[in-house]
């Protein structure tokens, strides 16, 4: 009688992990970004880097010129004019804003029945902020016939049209900025969400006052908070261009009080024609920019503290 022996089963194997594999299916999912990245930002960045040192129309061959376009901008006075009322631009919006979203924000910190509806109110100016609509909305507020002016007028003030006067031009568009403090102040409430109360508590107890509070408890916590609202925000004030192109119609009028870095470099580019001028132009806006994001970031080792300092 034949006996059967029985087959000890075996373990299952698993499947051995194919680091290649798995490096093949990340690389499919990266491809969309890398795409976007080489076709919409690497080719147009070199592509200007190189027609900075052109003389191109559009309608003939780029043809090198060296650094003529650079050496070109000492003698330009609009380029200077340009520059004159970025800078005041960027030196008057940034800082309004900025404190006009911390004192908002540490209102709203005092747990207001109803916060999230207040969050959400003034958010929204932030996200309609640089919309065409808005920038028109501006324009009849400030307008000769205006809202303003017709408060204004109800106590005995006369003014003339904001945004033709070379004088107050500037200031419609700071104020427009100022006005979308939403981005800013949320985060600003964030950052105030962060700092213990038991700091306010203790300092309540030694007989601190809500100013010394203030700027004892609240302003060196929320200093990395401050430098990030402030990196971000003044890089957004170099870039402006919708409110400037809306309000003064492309023209950066009157006598160009409204004619900011951007807007001169989209006059150049699709106005004149004179794309190698308007490459070299951007290419000086962004070497701006990083000096002064540089500039930030070694000053801000004196006054940001951080939680291990």
């Amino acid at each position: 009688m034949a006996t059967t022996v029985e087959k000890t089963p075996q373990p299952e194997t698993r499947q051995r992990y194919r680091p290649e594999r798995q490096d093949g299916v990340a690389h499919v999912f990266m491809t969309p970004w890398l795409l976007g990245f080489v076709l919409i930002t690497a080719l147009p960045l070199f592509a200007s880097l190189y027609l900075a040192f052109t003389d191109y129309d559009i309608l003939s061959p780029p043809e090198f010129i060296g650094f003529e376009n650079f050496t070109r901008m000492v003698d330009d006075d609009r380029f200077w004019s340009a520059i004159s009322v970025t800078l005041r631009y960027v030196v008057f919006s940034v800082p309004l804003q900025l404190g006009f979203a911390l004192l908002l924000a540490v209102l709203l910190d005092r747990g207001l029945s109803g916060l999230a509806f207040y969050r959400g109110g003034y958010y929204l100016p932030s996200l309609l902020g640089t919309s065409v609509a808005v920038a028109v909305l501006w324009r009849q507020l400030f307008g000769h016939d205006g809202l303003v002016n017709l408060a204004l007028g109800q106590f005995g003030i006369e003014m003339d049209s904001w945004l033709q006067n070379p004088d107050t031009a500037l200031s419609t568009l700071i104020i427009l900025n100022v006005w979308t403090f939403g981005s800013p102040m949320v985060i600003f409430l964030a950052g105030l969400r962060q700092i213990p109360y038991d700091l306010y508590e203790a300092a309540r107890v030694d007989g601190a006052g809500l100013l010394r509070q203030f700027f004892n408890i609240t302003i060196p916590l929320l200093t990395p908070i401050i430098f990030f609202n402030l990196i971000l925000q003044t890089i957004g004030a170099f870039q402006t261009f919708n409110q400037a192109y809306i309000i003064s119609g492309g023209t950066g009028g009157p006598v160009d009080s409204t004619l900011f870095y951007t807007l001169y470099i989209y006059r150049q580019a699709f106005l004149s024609y004179d794309m190698g001028y308007a490459s070299a132009l951007a290419w000086v806006l962004m070497l701006a920019i990083a000096l002064v994001t540089a500039i930030h970031f070694l000053l801000s080792r004196y006054w940001v503290f951080y939680g291990d300092d």
